[in-house]
């Protein structure tokens, strides 16, 4: 029995929606301490809607996998929508993640929220509560990586 599922290693392997969106209307940067991964999202936002979707990842597999997904359930929905989207229906769209790896699902959902959160905050826009609380983790949890990196 393999750890990946074969939609993670398919979209491992070609992933949806890579690359980064010029100008973005938000962008979302997370990062995890422990394993070193980095995930950016980029979206564009026409009517309230995320209109596009791109990631950049440094990280294992089913970080770049989790990433791919993320933008696939994303994109053409409400940022009230998408803000609902959280780590175990990435993981489960992906067929599930082994244990050790669902760290990476929480990075991508955290990383489309962050996109979100700096979409709102550009645009002077109310900023939830809960996202505003995760924003703070998030941050604190960014420098903590770059610091590591950084020696």
């Amino acid at each position: 029995m393999t750890l990946y599922s074969k939609k993670l290693m398919a979209l491992f392997r070609n992933p949806h929606n890579m690359g980064r969106i010029e100008n973005a209307d938000g962008v979302g940067k997370v990062g995890n301490v422990v394993c070193g991964d980095i995930m950016h999202i980029y979206i564009k936002v026409q009517k309230d809607r995320i209109k596009d979707i791109k990631f950049e990842t440094f990280g294992c597999a089913s970080a770049i996998a989790t990433s791919s997904m993320i933008t696939d359930l994303a994109k053409g929905k409400t940022l009230n929508d998408a803000m609902k989207i959280g780590r175990n229906d990435v993981a489960s769209e992906l067929g599930g993640l082994p244990p050790i790896k669902m760290h990476c699902s929480n990075l991508a959902a955290d990383a489309l929220h962050e996109a979100i959160y700096n979409y709102l905050s550009k645009n002077k826009m109310p900023i939830p509560k809960e996202l505003q609380k995760d924003h703070e983790k998030i941050i604190r949890e960014l420098n903590t990586v770059e610091h590591e990196h950084r020696h």
